[in-house]
C-alpha cells in the first residue's frame, strides 16, 4: 500500500514538545465500544522533557524518561504519565542544566564552580547516563524501565512511581543490554551486551535472568551470561540494538556501525563530547551473522555474510526442515541511521524533513535464511531448499557463506518499523504476521500489518495523526494468529479537543474498535507493553 499522506501543517513537531507530567490519572473520552475481556495497562516510554532550563537536548533519544499509562477497566479508560526520578533527571531539575551527558547532548561542568573544582569533575570517571527511555519489561515480579546502558529502573507500574536504580555491571561482565530482551513464558529474560573479555579484547555477551526463585528473591542477582560471540573488530564493537531467538539458537546480527572505543574512553575527558560522536562505519566488512545453541549455550562457527545494512529490530527468528528463518527490518547501507534523529531534523518543515530523508539509508522489510547444515556442500551452489522464501546462502571458496535475502516489504523512504508479533503464542515459532508503525520519511503517520507469508499489507492512517508502536493483545481462548486487538498511542495534533488517545484496532484487519481520547498531547514513545 502506498502511502498518500503528506504533513505540509507540520503537525508532528508537536511530538517532539516537552510536556508535563499528571498528578493523577485523568479520565478518557471512549468513542466506540471496547472489548469487555481488554482489562489491563498499556505502558509506554519515551522522552517528555526537552530541554533544561535554557540548555536544549539535540537527539531524540536524550529527552528525559517519561512513562506512560493507560489503564482499561470496564469499558472505561483512564491516562496517567510521571517522569523516571532517575540520576539524569533528579540532578537536571537540582541545578536546572544537563548535568549527565546523554546519546547527543554532552554536559558541561558547572560553571559556577572554580576551575579546579571543575577539574577534578572532569577526572572522576564516566557518568553513564540511567536515562530509561526505551521500553519497559518484566524481571520476575518487578518491572524495568530500561535504556542501553549498563543501568535498568525499578519501577511500579501502576503508580508509575520510581522504586531504584539497578547497576547490572554489580552481577554482569557487560557494559550494557539492549531494550530489547526476550522472555520465555516460564518469565525467563534473555538479553546481549557487548563486554571487555580478556585482554582487553570484545565480545558480545549473551545473558540470562532465571524466572523468580521460589525463595521470592531477586532473579538478577542470579543472572549469569551465558556464551559469548566474538566481535569482527578488536578495539570497535558494533552497535547492537536487538538479537534474535528460536526455540534452541541465538541469532546475532553484527552491522557495521562501530563504537570506537579508544574515541569512547577518552571522550569523557574532552570538552563536549557526547555517545554519537563515538560511532564510526565499517565501510569495507558488510554484516556479518552469528549463531549460538541455547542449550547448552555455545558459539556456533559458521562465518555468515552478507551485504551492510542497519539493524534496529529483528521481527520474529525460527527454525524450520534445518534452516532459520530470520525476518528484520533493515535499513540499507554502512551510514548511521541515528545521524538523522536529531530533534532539529524532526523539527524541521515538511519539505526539509523530506530533504533529507532522500539522503539517508533505505528502510527495508527482509528475510534471511541461515543453513545449519554447511559441512557436505559443494561451493558456489544455493544451500536453501525451503520451498516458499527466495531467500538464498552459497558456500564462496574462502568457506564464508554468503546470504541474499527475500524482500518482505519495500517502499522509497516508507518504513516498516517498531515491529511487533503474536509474541506470547509465536515468538520463535513459524509466524504469518508482523504489525508495524510505518515512518513516511522519518514521521510516524500509520499502523501496519504485514503477512511475512503473502506479502499483502494492512494499513490504518488518519490525517495529520501520529500513532506509536502497535502492542498485539490476544483474544483470550483465541486460535487464530491474529485474533486480538493492536494498541496504539495517536497524536492529533490540530484537534479542536483530546488531542491525544489510545487507539484500539481489530488485528485482522485494522479497523477501528474504539478510541478513548485524553485533553493533553501525548510525546513521542518508543516501546512498551501491555501488562494485564
Amino acid at each position: 500500500t502506498t502511502n498518500t499522506l503528506c504533513h505540509p501543517a507540520g503537525g508532528y513537531k508537536k511530538i517532539f514538545e516537552t510536556c508535563e507530567e499528571l498528578n493523577e490519572p485523568i479520565p478518557a473520552v471512549v468513542v466506540g465500544v471496547i472489548p469487555e475481556w481488554l482489562s489491563g495497562s498499556l505502558l509506554r516510554l519515551g522522552p517528555g522533557l526537552f530541554e533544561v532550563g535554557a540548555e536544549p537536548f539535540y537527539h531524540l533519544f536524550d529527552g528525559q524518561a517519561l512513562m506512560h499509562k493507560f489503564d482499561l477497566k470496564n469499558g472505561h479508560v483512564t491516562y496517567y504519565r510521571k517522569f523516571v526520578k532517575t540520576d539524569a533527571y533528579v540532578r537536571a531539575m537540582t541545578e536546572k542544566r544537563v548535568v549527565i551527558t546523554e546519546f547527543g547532548t554532552a554536559a558541561y561542568p558547572d560553571p559556577c564552580k572554580n576551575i579546579f573544582s571543575r577539574f577534578f569533575t572532569y577526572f572522576k570517571g564516566i557518568e553513564v547516563t540511567d536515562n530509561c527511555l526505551v521500553n519497559v519489561y518484566p524481571v520476575g515480579e518487578d518491572f524495568y524501565a530500561c535504556t542501553e546502558t549498563n543501568y535498568i529502573t525499578k519501577v511500579d507500574p501502576d503508580t508509575l512511581e520510581t522504586l531504584k536504580r539497578v547497576d547490572l555491571c554489580d552481577y554482569l561482565s557487560v557494559n550494557g543490554v539492549t531494550a530489547h530482551p526476550h522472555i520465555e513464558s516460564d518469565g525467563t529474560v534473555y538479553n546481549i551486551g557487548n563486554c571487555f573479555g580478556k585482554n582487553m579484547s570484545l565480545a558480545y555477551n549473551i545473558v540470562k535472568i532465571p524466572p523468580t526463585p521460589k525463595d521470592k528473591s531477586d532473579p538478577i542477582a542470579k543472572s549469569k551470561v551465558l556464551v559469548q560471540l566474538p566481535s569482527s573488530e578488536r578495539f570497535k564493537p558494533s552497535y547492537v540494538h536487538s538479537f534474535g531467538m528460536t526455540e534452541n539458537y541465538f541469532v546475532f546480527v553484527e552491522t557495521p556501525v562501530k563504537i570506537n572505543l579508544l574515541k569512547f574512553l577518552t571522550a569523557w575527558s574532552i570538552w563536549g563530547t557526547n555517545y554519537m560522536d563515538c560511532f564510526e562505519s565499517n565501510e569495507t566488512m558488510g554484516t556479518w551473522f552469528h549463531l549460538a545453541t541455547k542449550d547448552p549455550a555455545e558459539y556456533i562457527e559458521h562465518k555468515f555474510r552478507t551485504s551492510a545494512f542497519n539493524l534496529f529490530h529483528h521481527i520474529n527468528s525460527y527454525e524450520d526442515d534445518g534452516f532459520i528463518v530470520v525476518d528484520l527490518c533493515t535499513w540499507k547501507g554502512h551510514e548511521f541511521v541515528y545521524n538523522y534523529l536529531y530533534l532539529a531534523n524532526l523539527r524541521e518543515n515538511w519539505e526539509e524533513v523530506k530533504k533529507a530523508a532522500m539522503r539517508a539509508p533505505q528502510p527495508e522489510v527482509r528475510r534471511y535464511v541461515l543453513p545449519m547444515d554447511v559441512h557436505k556442500v559443494s561451493v558456489g551452489k544455493n544451500l536453501i531448499s525451503l520451498p516458499y522464501t527466495t531467500a538464498t546462502a552459497v558456500m564462496r571458496s574462502d568457506g564464508t557463506i554468503w546470504l541474499e535475502p527475500e524482500v518482505l516489504f519495500s517502499g522509497p523512504r516508507q518504513a516498516f518499523e517498531f515491529p511487533q508479533i503474536n509474541y506470547s503464542k509465536f515468538s520463535g515459532k513459524n509466524y504469518s504476521y508482523a504489525y508495524g508503525l510505518g515512518l513516511n520519511h522519518f514521521i510516524p503517520d500509520r499502523i501496519c500489518k504485514l503477512n511475512v507469508k503473502t506479502k499483502d499489507t494492512w494499513v490504518w492512517q488518519e490525517p495529520d495523526s501520529y500513532p506509536s508502536e502497535p502492542i498485539f493483545v490476544q483474544t483470550p481462548d483465541s486460535v487464530e494468529e491474529d485474533d486480538g486487538v493492536l494498541l496504539s498511542i495517536v497524536v492529533n495534533p490540530g484537534a479542536d479537543q483530546r488531542p491525544g488517545y489510545l487507539l484500539i484496532l481489530n488485528a485482522r484487519d485494522l479497523t477501528e474498535i474504539a478510541r478513548a481520547e485524553v485533553e493533553v498531547i501525548i510525546p513521542v514513545t518508543f516501546h512498551g507493553m501491555y501488562k494485564p
